[in-house]
């Protein structure tokens, strides 16, 4: 394949998109893969907006010089280039994880949703990928590797050199006496990526010539097979969710193991996190699922986390205590709640209560025990069954601002008004409105 074969068959997987973002790292794929997009732009395509992204992991000694080499030559193609500097936090899933986590949140925060963002993997990394997976022991969903085109936030991904060998790339590089750098990192095979580009893929290939082309046909199988059970388990699972993306968990039980398991993956897939192994889905249906009656379970999956309530399961994202949390509010100002719960502020809307008296001291807060009676009850009841009744699921209970004078709790916001709160005609009350920024 020439230089100008390679550019038209990545012309061919734009499929009319004109708005790029490429990820460009400075190594040898992006570097051809921005070249042949600044090349089509030139003589074929000058309808095209192109700009490229580079991120600054900060784990290389080079990293700083690897940002001069990108802007030198986006400089030379006249590209426009931002460089986004990140922070990877490698304590929870380990450095090649948190890296590309980190990478991926930084370019969608910059991404327009008009944009489209092109990566640079190859036909070796996706051999790479498919290995990795059958290391893990994956099924087709992870044997399927890398698909060419993707979600991606608020936009979409392209892998336009999906089916270009390194090899080559390196020959289009030539061509043009392109020059990239080389991370060092990709020398160190204790990274299991590195270590099967280095040890395992040269034997196979030796061995085989076009192993890599047969694994990304067995992956692309793999693939249409998944999409095939997506099509056929589309209407089970929008039978099963609700409209708060809950999934009903009285229509599993009739079904067999394979086809819940299915089930539960592809629920799982609506939020785009993690996907669970064969172990985390036993465990999601034997012990929380399953679960007793009056237990409140949870599986951790990722930085998620899957909760049960009333025969429902919940994907809930990271949510940070807030129990302990007493902030003062000053109700002449707007009042800004914590983990983007969103906003309170006094005005002509929201739930009506009785104003402070001049000696009560107003503040929020998430956590109330005990026995309360409130407005529309004739009896007290424990605040647990007063959460029950509202159909407010645990989570939720530490997360719903509550307002006090002083050591007095007048409401839960949006829930319930205690008697304490009730107003009263002729003298002044408050409207509070809270604005849910988080839902």
């Amino acid at each position: 394949m020439n230089s100008s074969e390679i550019q038209m068959r990545i012309a061919s997987k734009l499929q009319g998109r004109s708005q790029l973002m490429v990820a460009f790292s400075g190594g040898l794929d992006s570097t051809v893969l921005l070249h042949a997009l600044a090349q089509l732009r030139m003589q074929n395509f000058p309808h095209l907006q192109l700009r490229a992204v580079h991120v600054h992991h900060g784990l290389s000694r080079y990293a700083d010089l690897w940002v001069d080499h990108c802007e030198s030559v986006c400089r030379q193609w006249q590209v426009p280039l931002k460089v986004l500097r990140v922070k990877v936090d490698s304590q929870r899933s380990g450095v090649e994880a948190a890296a590309r986590d980190a990478r991926y949140h930084a370019i969608a925060d910059e991404i327009s949703h008009h944009e489209t963002l092109l990566t640079a993997q190859h036909l070796d990394d996706q051999c790479e990928t498919f290995l990795l997976a059958l290391k893990r022991g994956s099924g087709p969903t992870g044997l399927s590797a890398m698909a060419s085109h993707m979600p991606f936030f608020s936009t979409e991904q392209l892998r336009p050199l999906l089916d270009i060998s390194r090899a080559q790339l390196e020959e289009y590089a030539a061509n043009y006496d392109l020059k990239w750098v080389e991370d060092d990192s990709n020398q160190d095979d204790r990274f299991d990526r590195n270590f099967l580009r280095l040890r395992v893929i040269p034997n196979l290939r030796d061995r085989w010539p076009h192993f890599p082309e047969a694994v990304a046909r067995s992956a692309s199988l793999c693939a249409e097979q998944e999409q095939l059970l997506d099509e056929l388990l589309l209407e089970s699972l929008q039978s099963l969710m609700s409209e708060d993306d809950s999934l009903n968990i009285d229509g599993l039980l009739p079904m067999s193991e394979a086809k819940r398991y299915a089930l539960l993956r592809r629920w799982i897939a609506c939020f785009g996190v993690m996907m669970p192994t064969r172990e985390q889905l036993q465990l999601l249906w034997s012990e929380v699922a399953m679960a007793r009656e009056d237990a409140e379970p949870q599986l951790q999956l990722g930085k998620s986390q899957i909760r049960r309530y009333r025969q429902h399961l919940y994907l809930l994202p990271p949510l940070r205590s807030l129990k302990d949390q007493v902030i003062a509010w000053d109700p002449r100002e707007s009042l800004s709640l914590p983990d983007g719960l969103g906003e309170l502020q006094l005005g002509s809307r929201g739930i009506c209560v009785r104003a402070p008296k001049f000696d009560e001291a107003v503040s929020i807060r998430f956590a109330a025990h005990g026995t309360l009676r409130i407005v529309g009850r004739r009896h007290s009841r424990p605040i647990k069954k007063i959460w029950q009744e509202h159909n407010i699921p645990p989570w939720e209970r530490e997360r719903t601002p509550m307002l006090y004078y002083g050591e007095t709790l007048i409401a839960a916001l949006g829930v319930f008004i205690t008697q304490n709160g009730q107003a009263v005609a002729d003298e002044p009350v408050w409207n509070i409105h809270w604005t849910k920024d988080w839902m």
